[in-house]
């Protein structure tokens, strides 16, 4: 294992040379700082308990809508039987990230949800947007369910590529806004022939497998 900058095998730890140079405050210093390192490792991002009357909403493009499934196999729809509870589908195909930010406030108005699953962008990486284009109305998004308190748990779509990879921004910003976030299960749906009806959306059998691992993260978010 590579040591971190100022370490040495078998030798005294910044921390540990430093409570020996100053005694008492030293020690108080070592202390402190183990406490705050230790809270780094262990932070994760979390979501409050779901009443059983909670509403969820399904915000995003044609990825959330449903395109190439039937009526009744998107993942919200197969979502709120996995969770038991109701889950609007708010997802307009085509949508850019930029328009659906304009469209969230009347939603959340119309819908006042307890959490937000949010899956957007997925058409900026189609056109080859830059980051900013994606980012800031992303935060923009997070910012605004923030000032509302509502809980966001964030999916992120994959850039088109030979290797479906989301792109590092959604990790980013999910880490910026402390939300919880999926970042692989639509690369591996998306990934797969067997579970996509054309080149860019999944089958019944891909939405119900990315119904299923939100309701998994969810769930663990919970704990």
């Amino acid at each position: 294992m590579r040591l971190p900058a100022g370490w040495r095998s078998g030798g005294q730890s910044p921390f540990r040379a430093t409570a020996r140079r100053f005694g008492k405050q030293g020690s108080l210093l070592l202390a402190a700082s183990l406490v705050l390192v230790a809270a780094g490792c262990s932070r994760r991002a979390t979501l409050r308990p779901l009443p059983a009357d909670a509403t969820l909403l399904a915000f995003g493009d044609s990825l959330t809508y449903g395109t190439g499934a039937a009526t009744g196999e998107a993942y919200p729809a197969v979502l709120s039987n996995q969770l038991g509870l109701e889950v609007v589908n708010a997802g307009v195909p085509g949508e850019r990230i930029a328009d659906g930010l304009r469209r969230l406030p009347s939603v959340l108005d119309r819908v006042q949800p307890r959490l937000v699953i949010l899956c957007h962008g997925g058409n900026d990486l189609i056109a080859r947007a830059d980051r900013a284009a994606i980012e800031e109305p992303l935060r923009d998004m997070l910012r605004l369910l923030r000032e509302r308190d509502i809980d966001v748990f964030l999916v992120a779509p994959p850039r088109p590529g030979l290797r479906l990879r989301a792109p590092p921004l959604y990790r980013d910003v999910a880490r910026e806004f402390g939300v919880p976030i999926d970042e692989k299960t639509l690369s591996r749906v998306l990934g797969s022939r067997a579970l996509k009806s054309d080149t860019v959306h999944p089958n019944a059998e891909g939405y119900r497998q990315i119904a299923e691992a939100i309701a998994d993260g969810i769930r663990s978010a919970q704990r």
